[in-house]
C-alpha cells in the first residue's frame, strides 16, 4: 500500500517507519500523505492500543527532502512529485481547531503515538517527532532545527511545543543557533523521556504499549490524552470544569465497573478496545 513507509501491526503496536534510508528518511510529499494514512489505519484498528513511530537505518528523519523545498521555493507546490490519493483524516475532531492545521492532527489521534528517535531527527521530521506523545531514544539519537540556516522561521507547532517540553529560553537556543544536541542532554532538557540501547530501541517502545495494553482502559488513554493537549490552551476554571464533567461520564462507564472488578478479583483487567471511525 505504501512506497516511502513500512506498516506492521506487531501484538497492541502498529509499527511506522519512514522508509528513504538512502535520504535519511528525508520527507516527500508522497511520505506526509503516507503517513497520515497510516496514522488513520492505526487508530481505526481495534487491534491497535498505540502507535510506534521510527525511522529506517541510522537515522529518524532528515527533514524535508531538498528536492521538494527547491520545487516549492519555485513555486511549485506539489514538490516535483505526483501526489497519492490516500485520503485520510486521523485524530478526535471532538478536539477541536487547534488540532487541524498542519501536524497539530498528531495530538489529536485516539491513541498513544511513540516516536522511537533511533539517529538524527532535524527540521520537519523534528516537528512531527515533538508533537508525538512520548519520544524514546537511543545515544545515537541527535536533534537539530536548521530553519534558521535556511532563512525560515519555526515551523509546523515547533514555537508553540518546544517551550512546553523544554522551557522558553532553551527553545530559543535551539532554534537560533541550530546546533546539534545530543542523546545525554535531549534526555536531561525533556526532548527525550527515555534512553535505551540502539538495538532495544522498537523493543521499548513496544514493550510500553504492551503494558498499556494489559493494564490500562484504552478509553481512559484517550481522555487522559484529550485532556493534557486540550487543556494546555485552556485556562484553569474552564480545564477544571471539563475534567470533572469528564470524570462523572467515565464513572458511568463499563470501564470503571471492570477497573474496580479486576482489582478485587485480583486478575488482568479486561477493558474494551478503540477502533472504528
Amino acid at each position: 500500500m505504501y512506497d516511502q513507509l513500512t506498516y506492521e501491526v506487531d501484538g497492541a503496536s502498529a509499527v511506522i517507519t519512514l522508509n528513504r534510508p538512502d535520504a535519511l528518511n528525508a520527507l516527500t510529499t508522497t511520505m506526509l500523505v503516507e503517513l497520515k494514512h497510516a496514522f488513520a489505519q492505526a487508530e481505526q484498528d481495534p487491534a491497535v492500543v498505540g502507535m510506534v513511530l521510527t525511522g529506517a537505518g541510522r537515522g529518524f528523519c532528515a527533514g524535508m527532502d531538498m528536492n521538494n523545498l527547491s520545487a516549492q521555493s519555485r513555486g511549485d507546490s506539489s514538490g516535483g512529485e505526483e501526489r497519492k490519493n490516500l485520503d485520510a483524516d486521523p485524530g478526535d475532531k471532538s478536539m477541536g481547531a487547534n488540532f487541524k492545521v498542519a501536524f497539530t492532527y498528531i495530538m489529536a489521534i485516539r491513541k498513544p503515538v511513540i516516536v522511537g528517535v533511533n539517529g538524527a531527527c532535524a527540521g520537519l521530521g523534528m516537528s512531527i517527532a515533538l508533537l508525538g506523545d512520548m519520544r524514546f531514544g537511543t545515544e545515537k539519537s541527535k536533534f537539530v532545527t536548521a530553519f534558521a540556516q535556511r532563512g525560515l522561521i519555526a515551523e509546523h507547532g515547533q514555537s508553540w511545543i518546544l517551550p512546553r517540553l523544554i522551557g522558553s529560553s532553551r527553545a530559543l537556543d535551539l532554534l537560533w543557533s541550530s546546533r546539534k544536541v545530543g542523546a545525554d542532554e535531549s534526555l536531561r532538557i525533556g526532548l527525550l523521556d527515555r534512553v535505551v540501547a540502539a538495538d532495544e530501541l522498537l523493543t521499548e517502545c513496544k514493550a510500553y504499549i504492551e503494558n498499556l495494553a494489559a493494564n490500562c482502559s484504552p478509553t481512559s488513554i484517550m481522555m487522559m490524552k484529550k485532556q493534557i493537549y486540550r487543556h494546555m490552551n485552556m485556562d484553569l476554571h474552564d480545564a477544571m470544569t471539563e475534567s470533572n464533567e469528564w470524570m462523572a461520564q467515565s464513572l458511568k462507564r463499563e470501564d470503571f465497573k471492570e477497573g474496580v472488578a479486576s482489582f478485587v478479583e485480583k486478575r488482568a483487567p479486561g477493558f474494551n478496545r478503540i477502533g472504528g471511525g
